[in-house]
């Protein structure tokens, strides 16, 4: 029997699951005797949650119900953060059950036949290509410029009367430029207000690009503009799953229609809650990052090392077939890194120890990023 025949009564997928590319999640490093492994492969927060976040959920206990499906207690806390109307934020289970859910509702397989298209950058955020193809949309792939950033004159030019919705991720998962408020205020004039313009903000609190664009600006100026964030970041939650879309009525009403009921727990909701009462101390911790951040770029270009401009909490080098084996140098030196194929590798910002690491294993290594 070939490959190809089907066994009787074999359960079989629908067909697109078999084209969707796997969601490689990162690894931890493998441990190396005399090494502290480093998980520098997941863009996590190095850092624990908040201890008063710490302490509310250890005082929880009504597990036994279901939470709020709407989370508005989370709701109306980040309607006070923002300012922004309560009505107008959709919880999920992290930015990426939000944005499926915005896809669920606005992208797919039409009544016709016809797939709706989705246009986003890449390489991007690589849940990008699955969650369009689940929903039976198509995918339209812009490539990145030579310095890892959004092509935006190509991406207006492929719109056509099947797009529906648009991806901009910013700073862009995984090469670390932002895309500025003038440039994604042209692109946005630029499309038909019909289509949904999604802005991804997953490493927002990061940004220090002076005139990075703020997605909550755009939301407030274009009816069309949905934001996504995350507290799976700056706030290190990434393990409790709550982030969240904010967009206009027109839209949200929709949204609400496709959300998972009882996406977020309750756990996760006051969590995150706690973590906006406090936010102070998140910002102490997200610049204690953004410093590490800064010496590793820094570090990287005193080496000569063509680095993208890196806002997000990570850094990207275009390391191509020699990808696989840097990882593999540095799995040696028990740090665990993200390769994207014969691409690059993306470096999570880590702990001090395992940044300084980093930079040693760099600094013995030869065949230093390119730009294209």
């Amino acid at each position: 029997m070939t490959s190809s025949e089907i066994l009787p009564g074999e359960i079989r997928p629908r067909p697109v699951v078999g084209r969707l590319p796997r969601y490689a999640a990162g690894k931890p490093a493998v441990a190396v005797d005399g090494l502290a492994s480093y998980k520098l492969s997941s863009n996590e927060n190095p850092l624990p949650p908040l201890p008063a976040v710490l302490e509310a959920i250890s005082n929880q206990t009504d597990f036994n119900r279901y939470p709020d499906p709407l989370s508005s207690k989370l709701r109306a806390a980040l309607a006070g953060f923002l300012d922004v109307p309560a009505e107008d934020i959709v919880t999920g289970a992290g930015s990426l059950g939000a944005l499926n859910q915005l896809l669920s509702t606005f992208a797919g397989q039409n009544e016709d036949g016809k797939a709706d298209q989705v246009i986003y950058a890449w390489r991007s955020f690589e849940a990008y290509p699955i969650s369009v193809g689940l929903v039976g949309a198509e995918s339209v792939r812009i490539p990145l410029t030579a310095d890892g950033r959004h092509d935006l004159d190509a991406m207006a030019a492929a719109v056509t009367v099947r797009t529906r919705v648009i991806l901009l991720c910013t700073p862009n998962n995984p090469t670390g430029p932002i895309l500025t408020t003038a440039e994604t205020e042209r692109f946005i004039q630029a499309v038909p207000a019909d289509v949904v313009v999604v802005i991804d903000e997953a490493y927002q609190e990061f940004v220090r690009f002076e005139d990075a664009v703020d997605g909550i600006a755009m939301y407030r100026k274009y009816p069309n503009v949905v934001v996504l964030r995350t507290f799976s970041k700056a706030h290190g939650l990434a393990g409790l799953r709550v982030g969240y879309s904010v967009s206009n009525h027109g839209l949200t009403q929709h949204l609400r229609v496709a959300a998972t009921p009882f996406a977020v727990s309750q756990i996760a909701e006051q969590a995150a809650i706690v973590s906006l009462q406090n936010y102070p101390q998140v910002v102490e911790r997200v610049q204690s990052i953004v410093d590490e951040r800064t010496r590793v770029t820094s570090g990287l270009r005193e080496l000569g090392w063509f680095v993208p401009e890196a806002q997000g909490n990570f850094v990207w080098l275009n390391l191509g077939e020699n990808s696989s084996e840097f990882a593999e140098l540095a799995g040696a030196q028990a740090l665990s890194v993200r390769t994207f194929g014969s691409e690059g590798v993306r470096v999570s910002i880590g702990e001090p120890e395992a940044n300084t690491r980093f930079l040693k294993l760099c600094a013995n290594y030869t065949k230093a990023p390119r730009r294209s």
